[in-house]
């Protein structure tokens, strides 16, 4: 007699991790991560709460593997963005413009910046988010501040790299601030032209 091969346990991984992890951070984004349920969660990403622990873990491993993902995809964008050949002047103010249009989107109304918006209050008693958020700020700094020292002429006298790289990182922070309250594009967009009129000078008139 044959004998049949066990059935494996459980039921076979059948959705894709990188969107339900957005659909996540989506609702985390929103409510902010004290506010959001596992009931939340569930109905957002159509996972069950056995299905989202053993996927994810419980809700903060969940909502920290939101912020990594975030990090780390906001770090890649603003170095390919700093790596271009254009001006300083020019590639400041397209990171600026840009970032603005991102964090005035979102469909429960402008949602700023995920890591600024949530982990900054979720930090106070919370080490894992408090580091995160921390090592987000910093290759932020660096970031800027590496792109400014191989741009050093361009910088408006008096200014080294070492001060404009978190000047320009506060501007991202305060930008994500002021979007999450409702200040318009225009207004948004005019504060990151006067970021880069302190960083690079005043542009010259024809």
């Amino acid at each position: 007699m044959v004998q049949k091969e066990p059935k494996p346990r459980g039921r076979p991984r059948s959705f894709d991790p990188h969107e339900v992890l957005d659909r996540a951070r989506a609702v985390f984004w929103n409510l902010g991560y004290a506010a959001t349920s596992l009931d939340d969660l569930a109905a957002a990403t159509g996972l069950n709460r056995p299905s989202l622990y053993a996927a994810f873990g419980d809700k903060h491993a969940l909502y920290m593997a939101a912020l990594d993902r975030s990090r780390q995809e906001a770090g890649a964008a603003l170095s390919a963005a700093l790596a271009t050949a254009l001006p300083l002047r020019q590639v400041l103010g397209v990171i600026f413009d840009r970032t603005v249009d991102i964090y005035r989107a979102g469909e429960a109304g402008q949602r700023g910046c995920f890591l600024i918006g949530t982990a900054v209050t979720q930090a106070v008693d919370d080490p894992a988010a408090r580091d995160l958020l921390s090592r987000f700020i910093a290759e932020t700094d660096a970031a800027f501040t590496g792109r400014f020292e191989r741009s050093a002429a361009e910088l408006a006298p008096g200014v080294t790299p070492t001060i404009a790289g978190p000047m320009a990182s506060a501007t991202f922070h305060t930008l994500a601030v002021r979007a999450r309250t409702g200040v318009g594009g225009p207004e948004l967009k005019a504060i990151g032209r006067g970021a880069v009129a302190l960083i690079c000078g005043p542009a010259a008139h024809a």
